[in-house]
C-alpha cells in the first residue's frame, strides 16, 4: 500500500507546504539526506498548540502537537522527495519541548511524532534516533518544533 493511501486510510490530509518568513527554506537535499528545518504546529496557517509544559498545556495535547509537527514534516517530505513511497529511512528526529524548568518528561510528549512515523512508515522505516530537550520558550508561543533528517531513494 503507497504511504499515501495510508494516510488518506488514516484520515491524514497533508497540508500544502509554505515557504518561511525568515531567511531559510523548509528542506534541503543532500546526497540521499532530506534535512527537514524545525516544522511547526500550524493547521490550516493557524500556529496552533501554544503554551509550556508544566505551566499550561497537558502531556497528552502536547503530543498531539507533536504528531501535528510530524503531519507537516511529512508535507515537507512529499514537497522535497516527489512521493513518500521514497522515503527510505526516518534517519533523527529533534524535539524541542517548551517546558518549565522542573519539566521532565520531554521523551514522552516526543512520542507524538516518534509514534506517527512508526504508524505511517512501518517499524523498519519509521524507527528512528532522536533526541527531546526542553527549552524556555518557541516560535509564536508554541509548545512543540520538530525537525528531522530522512534517507530517500532518488529512483
Amino acid at each position: 500500500m503507497s504511504i499515501e493511501k495510508k494516510l488518506a486510510d488514516m484520515g491524514i490530509i497533508l497540508p500544502t507546504v509554505t515557504m518561511p518568513a525568515a531567511n531559510y527554506v523548509p528542506f534541503t537535499i543532500s546526497g540521499s539526506h532530506i534535512f527537514v528545518s524545525g516544522t511547526l504546529p500550524s493547521k490550516d496557517g493557524v500556529m496552533t498548540g501554544k503554551g509550556t509544559l508544566g505551566a499550561n498545556i497537558s502531556l497528552e495535547e502536547a503530543q498531539d502537537v507533536a504528531r501535528t509537527c510530524g503531519i507537516n514534516i511529512l508535507a515537507v517530505l512529499k514537497a522535497a522527495a516527489g512521493s513518500l513511497d521514497t522515503i527510505t529511512r526516518c534517519v533523527r528526529l529533534g524535539i524541542f519541548v517548551s517546558a518549565t524548568p522542573d519539566y521532565t518528561d520531554h521523551p514522552k510528549v516526543a512520542n507524538g511524532v516518534s509514534d506517527l512515523m512508526v504508524e505511517v512508515f512501518g517499524k523498519e522505516i519509521g524507527s528512528h534516533a532522536r533526541f527531546a530537550v526542553g527549552v524556555s520558550s518557541l516560535p509564536f508561543g508554541v509548545s512543540v518544533e520538530v525537525d528531522g533528517v530522512f534517507e530517500f531513494s532518488r529512483t
